[in-house]
């Protein structure tokens, strides 16, 4: 998992708690504990995937633009992070004299893409009016 989905699900679930729905990056990354770059960064594929757009000049900034009623962790995780779970680099070779050597590769394949696709369903049932109602719920412990 990389840290711009991390960034993104906690910038959207900052935006919809906002009345306005409106934030500068700079209070964004205040909110995070990142840097302003990093968010417009971030910003920018969510921008790019229609989740937020902005509003340039004084008072501007990154609005939310869909319902976050409808915005899952999915939809987050496959803008800015498919394809983390599975390792860039895996033991074995397909050439290799030995069954476990030579089929090591694909076996971890399948597995890594079975977890990811768990994952992904996971995501689908997270909404992130879901993420900032338990927010809500941590403020009355």
């Amino acid at each position: 998992m990389n840290s711009e989905f991390t960034i993104a699900v906690h910038s959207l679930v900052y935006l919809a708690y906002r009345p306005d729905r409106m934030a500068s990056s700079e209070a964004i990354a205040d909110n995070v504990a990142t840097n302003p770059a990093r968010i417009r960064k971030v910003m920018s594929y969510l921008r790019r995937g229609g989740y937020v757009d902005t509003r340039e000049g004084a008072g501007g900034g990154y609005r939310l633009t869909l319902d976050p009623s409808v915005v899952t962790l999915a939809d987050v995780y496959r803008l800015l992070a498919q394809g983390s779970v599975i390792p860039n680099w895996c033991s074995g070779n397909p050439d290799m004299d030995c069954v476990v050597g030579s089929n090591m590769r694909e076996v971890m394949d399948g597995i890594f893409c079975k977890a990811e696709k768990q994952l992904e369903e996971y995501f689908g049932g997270i909404t992130i009016t879901d993420v900032l109602g338990q927010i809500h719920e941590c403020e009355d412990c």
